[in-house]
């Protein structure tokens, strides 16, 4: 009985992975929009309204549905991720009007990508507190690894069969894998790695707050800045790292350096969720804060390409880890039973810093010229969540009660 329950453990935290990673499409939106300037003449900015769109349906998704999945279980949400993200993309191809994509892609495709951003949340339930970490990293890697494959794959389906049929090819191809995994999704049997009811701290996991009651702690709020000002830090580089490249480094093969950034983001979620599990999450927070901001300070003097790869590959890694601990943090905080509810409100923070981060280095690069003022920014934004995580409280990572470990003993194995 413990081994099969361990493997089903295994089932859907890397069932999960895979709809994670075939969702992970809208980390390479660079790549479709060149494609829509270059094929239907759009602007630049007409381009960049679907993925706008997209972050902000991306978050109420994630608040929505994530209600749902508690009550409903996952199994649901996940398969309307599969039928909302794939409708979206073919739909997206039959069309080449931006205000008309910024419903198919930006709105439908959008809702399902946020959706598959719970995904966590049953593979989290299946495993004890120790291992929080380690199975949020897993699950969230997939989204990690997603720009390595669909970056090259887009712009070959484009050169290859244009726009239209590319949107359509992946998003037939998406529908149907989500869906397929979808069925392997499950949560636990009641009882089994899940606090047994409401306030009360089983088998060493937290209480089960309603999001209700979470908004009411200080925790929520210290959280929600930390994501919010640490992505708003990362995405000032994420989002212009082919430009800092050719005018730092005068390099015109920037798109090289995305790919190295996806390589280490998904390094650091699974490295990091492992990390976090044997010194702390919030240990390994202050240390990945600590080493950005010193990155930061010297990015301005990276001015030749291994230097430059090199504070890219240090970035990378900080961003990913940063996205690995959260979903164990919320867990830790506020429990599983209603994971889904809570963590699509603390991940509004990731909404606001899509919007604030990328702007801001844009702005200063215009007024400057260079991305200088940026990298202060960014490292001024971490020195401020760097000194908020001192005031969070430890979480069981690490101290895991012995009545809590015997009964996890099986999947400890």
């Amino acid at each position: 009985m413990g081994n099969n329950y361990a493997r089903k453990g295994w089932i859907v935290a890397f069932s999960a992975t895979g709809i994670t990673l075939a969702a992970g499409l809208v980390y390479v939106w660079s790549v479709i929009s060149n494609g829509l300037i270059q094929h239907y003449k759009w602007t630049s900015m007409q381009a960049s309204l679907p993925y706008t769109t997209l972050t902000v349906a991306f978050v109420i998704s994630m608040m929505v549905f994530g209600k749902i999945q508690d009550k409903k279980g996952p199994r649901l949400c996940n398969v309307l991720s599969g039928i909302f993200i794939g409708s979206g993309m073919v739909l997206s191809g039959l069309v080449r009007t931006p205000w008309v994509m910024i419903i198919t892609f930006g709105i439908l495709t959008g809702a399902g990508i946020g959706i598959t951003n719970i995904a966590t949340a049953p593979a989290l339930k299946w495993f004890p507190p120790e291992k929080k970490g380690l199975i949020s990293g897993i699950v969230v890697c997939g989204a990690g690894l997603a720009p390595i494959i669909y970056s090259p794959l887009a712009n070959y389906l484009i050169n290859a069969v244009g726009i239209a049929r590319t949107f359509i090819s992946i998003g037939i191809v998406v529908c149907c894998v989500i869906i397929f995994l979808a069925r392997l999704i499950d949560n636990p049997p009641p009882g089994m790695g899940q606090a047994t009811g409401r306030g009360e701290q089983a088998a060493g996991n937290a209480p089960d707050l309603t999001s209700a009651e979470m908004l009411k702690t200080a925790d929520f709020y210290k959280l929600w800045l930390i994501l919010a000002l640490s992505a708003a830090a990362g995405l000032m580089v994420f989002a212009h790292a082919t430009t800092i490249a050719r005018v730092q480094a005068h390099w015109d093969s920037g798109y090289l350096l995305v790919i190295l950034l996806a390589v280490f983001n998904a390094a650091g979620r699974l490295g990091g969720g492992t990390l976090s599990d044997l010194i702390g999450r919030t240990h390994l927070l202050r240390i990945i804060f600590l080493l950005q901001i010193i990155n930061l300070l010297l990015f301005p003097r990276f001015a030749s390409v291994p230097l430059l790869a090199a504070g890219m590959a240090v970035t990378g890694f900080y961003y990913g880890a940063t996205f690995s601990v959260f979903p164990a943090l919320a867990a830790d905080f506020f429990g599983l039973k209603n994971f889904g509810a809570n963590y699509g409100l603390i991940f509004t923070a990731w909404g606001v810093s899509g919007l604030i981060g990328p702007t801001i280095a844009a702005g200063t690069f215009d007024a400057t010229g260079n991305f200088n003022l940026s990298y202060f920014i960014s490292a001024a934004l971490l020195l401020v969540v760097f000194a908020v995580t001192f005031t969070l409280r430890e979480t069981v990572t690490g101290a895991i009660p012995v009545a809590g470990k015997k009964a996890h003993s099986q999947l400890g194995k």
